[in-house]
């Protein structure tokens, strides 16, 4: 088998046990933290440790993309791999909130096992393939996604949320072993720059098919949160019964991923062949309007549908981000960009929630669904606005700051 190949299958199984791992205890706190007796201010508390995360790796990203650049990717990915096992165990054995805020803080300082996964690939598989590569590496988020909270759910409900965080640090252990012996890293040009994160900064400011990608994801990242906050409290509105309301909510919630591990790599192929901006369009366009046209039904099967339709068009976004951040720069310094980018995806992911449950608790849930579908219109116009300066830039192959 090939090496990028090779590569390819061993990382899609470290994602998707990392995704797993991931969704296997995360949305399980707020159950944790009334089973070790935070019965005041927990909403409080939830909303903290779901955002502290993000907000320190929003903090981190580009620093450690800078050390891939610099040693490596694989040495990245193992080393996120390792503090993730080593967090999710004494996650196992916390007793208060603060010992959770601590541990989610240093989860986001230290880790980034899928980013890092990503920019490896984007960086040692062939030009051509690229596309098919990034799309079918997000199946493995997705799929993992699904996976997770039915493995998490059964173990808390088996043996305790304890056990559960305990096996989704063993299933990490095991794919950062897989990382270590089965994935090579050819194509690796160690950075010799100096600088800093500021001046990173100003690199990718002067990279214009660069800072496009960044500000598309803030965008797309922040209105795909928007929706988290509300989302249950809709389905339970829509299904009319509260007895069934997790069951519902498990299955609406899992429809844009399942629709993501079919229809990601078809998406990928075609990236390929036609570029990944023409498919970020797409994407971007398909998810504005299923996200609108989801306002339309009043009953949860029409509206679970088009939560699928939704998930068809946009699993085609993060993957063409991913690879127009790969065909927008330099090997030395997508590491960086990487960072970047994925600090840019915290933001959003930190901003998105906020507006939701600001709006949703002002206005009809409706108005939620309007704003998202609003954002991923406007995101698709700036992406078209932008489409000329993109693709000349692309074509001259002039990349800022090598």
């Amino acid at each position: 088998m090939l090496i990028w190949k090779r590569n390819l299958w061993v990382l899609w199984i470290g994602c998707f046990f990392t995704a797993a791992s991931f969704s296997m205890v995360i949305p399980f706190l707020p159950i944790f933290l009334l089973q070790i007796g935070v019965h005041q201010h927990t909403e409080m508390w939830s909303g903290l440790l779901f955002s502290s995360a993000f907000f320190a790796g929003a903090i981190a990203s580009p620093f450690w993309g800078r050390v891939a650049d610099k040693y490596g990717r694989k040495p990245m990915i193992v080393r996120a791999g390792f503090v993730l096992f080593i967090i999710y165990t004494l996650m196992a054995f916390v007793t208060n909130p603060y010992q959770i805020l601590g541990l989610r803080i240093m989860q986001g300082l230290l880790s980034g096992f899928i980013p890092g996964a990503i920019a490896l690939i984007g960086t040692n598989t062939p030009n051509d393939k690229v596309g098919y590569a990034l799309s079918l590496i997000s199946t493995a988020t997705a799929s993992g996604g699904i996976v997770g909270p039915l493995l998490g759910g059964g173990i808390a409900d088996l043996v305790g949320n304890r056990w559960a965080f305990a096996s989704a640090g063993i299933i990490v252990f095991i794919s950062t072993l897989l990382i270590i012996f089965w994935v090579t890293e050819e194509n690796f040009t160690p950075s010799k720059e100096g600088g800093s994160v500021k001046n990173d900064l100003k690199v990718a400011w002067i990279n214009r098919p660069l800072m496009m990608v960044l500000i598309l994801t803030v965008v797309t990242s922040c209105s795909v949160m928007t929706i988290e906050p509300v989302l249950p409290l809709y389905i339970v509105k829509l299904g009319g019964s509260s007895e069934k309301a997790s069951f519902l909510a498990g299955i609406v919630f899992s429809l844009p991923g399942i629709a993501s591990a079919l229809f990601a790599p078809i998406w990928g192929r075609r990236a390929d062949k036609v570029g990944f901006h023409r498919v970020l369009m797409i994407g971007l366009l398909g998810g504005g309007v299923g996200t609108l046209a989801q306002i339309l039904f009043t009953h949860i099967w029409g509206f679970s549908m088009f939560r699928f339709v939704f998930g068809v068009f946009f699993c085609a976004v993060y993957p063409a981000l991913n690879g127009l951040v790969v065909k927008s720069t330099p090997d030395d310094f997508r590491g960086r960009a990487f960072g970047l980018n994925q600090t840019a995806n915290q933001l959003g992911g930190m901003i998105g929630p906020v507006i939701g449950g600001f709006l949703g608790g002002i206005f009809p849930i409706q108005s939620v669904f309007a704003v998202t579908g609003i954002l991923l219109l406007a995101a698709t116009g700036l992406a078209y606005w932008k489409a000329n300066d993109l693709n000349s830039v692309l074509r001259k192959k002039v990349l800022p700051g090598k």
